[in-house]
């Protein structure tokens, strides 16, 4: 499949090109445009669950676990995909011997022949904690991955070690050891602005976004909260009238 990552590195966006009968696959809600010769089928990331307690899950979890497959039919077409967070696009090239583990919330979308394992315990457990919830990638094939701000890539040799904040992690590869744990002590991971951390160990790929999407919420309500809780006291001065 043919493919073109547009408006880089800010506000990437994926262009795929479709062959007749191909197949790609995208994160609900990912898609910008399409063909009108697109056919889309939409179906869950865990087989076993019914549609109902997928729902549970993605409410009471906040992970979207639904996805869509795009399929070309008579004729080449063609789809845009985008995410939500203002960043770069990145192709990760699975293979036989070369999976990753992958933030759920950068995966964007993928080529037929890419197994999205949501049974892993990374994703129903959410493993890498923070609400942080992981896909495991295997098969054969491409896969798209947007983050929050630009993507810093990592080489780690064998024995090497890259300590990343949790939120700052995109993906990484399966023949990486981790080991989460809280930042320093409790009094470093209270007062130290950081949380929980991994340390992920070599050989393989490390994906690390320059943006944390948390400290981004956290910063904008320092501007939001005095205008919300102003209105709030004038509706509640509004209805004690």
């Amino acid at each position: 499949m043919k493919y073109e990552i547009k408006y880089r590195p800010s506000y990437s966006l994926l262009e795929a090109q479709i062959q007749v009968g191909g197949c790609i696959t995208a994160e609900a809600g990912a898609m910008t445009y399409m063909s009108s010769n697109i056919k889309v089928e939409t179906r869950t990331r865990i087989k076993q669950s019914g549609i109902w307690d997928t729902i549970k899950v993605s409410l009471l979890g906040g992970e979207t676990l639904f996805i869509n497959d795009y399929v070309a039919e008579g004729k080449p077409g063609k789809a845009g995909f985008a995410s939500a967070p203002l960043g770069d696009i990145t192709r990760l090239e699975v293979g036989p011997t070369k999976g990753y583990i992958i933030q759920s919330g950068a995966y964007i979308a993928s080529t037929e022949g890419v197994n999205l394992d949501t049974e892993w315990r990374g994703f129903t457990k959410g493993l890498f904690g923070q609400n942080l919830f992981m896909i495991k990638t295997s098969g054969e094939g491409d896969v798209f991955v947007n983050t929050f701000g630009a993507i810093d890539k990592h080489v780690l040799e064998e024995g090497e070690s890259l300590i990343v904040d949790n939120f700052h992690l995109a993906a990484l590869s399966d023949t990486c050891k981790y080991d989460v744990r809280m930042f320093g002590g409790l009094k470093s991971t209270i007062l130290g602005g950081e949380g929980l951390i991994t340390e992920v160990k070599g050989p393989g790929e490390v994906y690390v976004q320059t943006k944390n999407v948390q400290e981004f919420v956290n910063w904008l309500w320092r501007y939001i909260a005095p205008r919300v809780q102003a209105t709030s006291a004038r509706s509640m001065r509004g209805w004690r009238r």
